[in-house]
This record gives C-alpha cells, structure tokens and sequence, in this order.
C-alpha cells in the first residue's frame, strides 16, 4: 500500500511538472481520489487522514495566512528582499494566467495533492504501521524528494531565491545546490506542515500552503513596480 501510494505521487509528480502542467489540478484531483481511497480500504477513517478540527484549523490556518501576507508585504517593501520576489514564471504570465495559477492552479494543481496526500493519506498509512515520529520524518523526506523538478525549475526562473537556498551568489548558481537546498528545505516545511496539521487538521497547513504559493504569484507581479524609495 505504500509503496503505491509513493508510486501515485511520483507519476503525478512527473505529469504536474514536466508532461501536461496545466492539467495539474485535474492529474491532483485524480491521485488525490486515489489516495484517500486507498487509505480507507485499509481501514483508515476520515479523522486518522486528518479531516478534522474544522473551525480550529480554519482560525489556526486563517492567523497564518495574513501572517504570509505581512510578511510579503514587507518583503516587496524593502530593496533588499525585494528581489527575492522577482520570479520569470511569474512576470511572463499574462494577468488572467497569474489568476489562474493564483485561484485554481495551486490551490487544486499543487497544495490539493501535497497536503491530502503527504500530511493526510500518507502520513496516516506511515502513522498506523510505524507510529507518529516515523510518519512526520519519513513523510517529510518525501515531500522534500517531490520538489526536485520545482527546484530545477526556479534555479532558472528566480535566481535570488535560488541563491538563498543553495546559499551562494546569484551570479554562480550551481543548480545541484539549489535541488539540494531545497530539498532540505522543503522537508523541513514538511515537518511543520506535519505539526500543524497534527495540532488543527488538514485545514492549517492548507491554508498556509495556499497562501505561501497565491500569494507568491500575486506578489511576484507587484514587486517590480515598486521603486526603492530615493535617499533622504
């Protein structure tokens, strides 16, 4: 059963971000479908995958998400960081397509399957045969192993993060550091995810997810009309 439920994520994996991207919500839908399913056959119940704590989670998820938007708000604000924000993916998109990707593309196309399937389905398959501590570190390494195509992707696309990540300059990026920075990072994210949703259900982490991911879309289009603010 696990090892179908890795295979489901890998195919979905390799579908969203190299064969047909736009269809990612529909190929998330579908692997989602397949992994709740899978979890129930083997006699897990709605609240062991984690839906759960419906208002909790909503008010936990809801906190976290306007503290993204602050964040990114000062983010763009200061010269700084604001680069950190200029992405390609995003400036090369049309107004419509940057709300596409913002209201349907991430959240159905990517936080859909990655939290459904990674803190949900495949936390609570690990949780019954290994306990807690094993599902949230085995779990965790695979959502960081899932964002190696991602990684290849923004290493050309935005290489101020890219730098961060792989912590280099921008002007050297070696593209096998940011996959590995970013791996590690993204299992760390894991971990937290895990916790959140431990703690208020799946509804937390997605609604920080769907904020950290629209809200980075949106963000990317705002940060190169803002001028730096000129010397007193």
């Amino acid at each position: 059963m696990l090892l179908r439920s890795i295979a489901i994520l890998a195919a979905a994996n390799i579908m969203n971000n190299k064969i047909a991207p736009r269809l990612g919500p529909v190929t998330s839908a579908a692997a989602t479908a397949a992994l709740v399913a899978m979890a129930r056959r083997s006699g897990l119940s709605w609240q062991e995958l984690g839906f759960e704590r419906g208002r909790r989670g909503a008010i936990a998820g809801g906190a976290l998400a306007a503290g993204v938007a602050a964040v990114y708000t000062v983010g763009i604000s200061m010269p700084r960081t604001r680069p950190l924000f200029h992405d390609d993916r995003a400036l090369s998109l049309s107004r419509a397509r940057v709300w596409e990707e913002a209201l349907i593309q991430v959240p159905f196309g990517t936080v859909l399957l990655e939290e459904v399937g990674f803190r949900g389905a495949l936390h609570a398959l690990l949780r019954q045969r290994h306990g807690t501590v094993a599902a949230t570190g085995v779990s965790s390494a695979l959502f960081g192993l899932w964002h190696i195509l991602p990684a290849i992707d923004m290493a050309r696309a935005n290489p101020a993060l890219g730098a961060l990540v792989a912590d280099e300059a921008p002007g050297r990026l070696d593209t096998a550091r940011v996959v590995a920075g970013s791996v590690v990072s993204t299992a760390a994210a894991g971990v937290l995810f895990c916790e959140l949703r431990r703690r208020g259900g799946l509804l937390t982490p997605v609604m920080l997810h769907l904020a950290t991911n629209s809200f980075g879309y949106l963000f990317a289009r705002l940060a190169p009309k803002r001028k730096p603010s000129p010397p007193a």
